[in-house]
């Protein structure tokens, strides 16, 4: 089972950025795909992005296109995923998690991919945007 640590949150102002880490241990986690979902209280977890193997397919809500971008970085021994927040707004806060599905399907992520679509998880990282 991959282990996934996400750190990287924070309390910022409205138009700041953040960069999301979620650290991999275990297995490289090129053979995954990769996705990030974000959780307020009362509602259910939903998804912000999905990046497939190769990254050759890759989604984004809309709610943040344009805005967020996803990023890998496993050759080296930091196997590293990322998500680079900019233009944050209020409506962006809520924890924020990885997830992990082992996959060589590099369209996996044409299809919208839900919670049960992922077998790892991290633990989350708080991310607080104030007006």
């Amino acid at each position: 089972q991959l282990h996934l640590v996400e750190s990287g949150g924070g309390l910022v102002q409205s138009g700041d950025s953040l960069r999301l880490s979620c650290i991999g241990r275990g297995y490289n986690m090129d053979h995954y795909a990769i996705g990030w979902f974000r959780q307020v209280p009362g509602k259910e977890r939903e998804a912000i992005s999905c990046s497939s193997y190769k990254d050759t397919s890759t989604s984004f809500a809309d709610a943040v296109k344009g805005r967020f971008t996803f990023s890998r970085d496993t050759d080296t021994v930091k196997n590293a995923v990322y998500l680079q927040m900019n233009g944050l707004k209020p409506e962006d806060t809520g924890v924020y998690y990885c997830a992990a599905q082992f996959s060589y399907n590099e369209n996996w992520c044409r299809t919208a991919r839900g919670t049960h679509d992922y077998n790892d998880w991290g633990q989350g990282t708080q991310v607080t945007v104030s007006p």
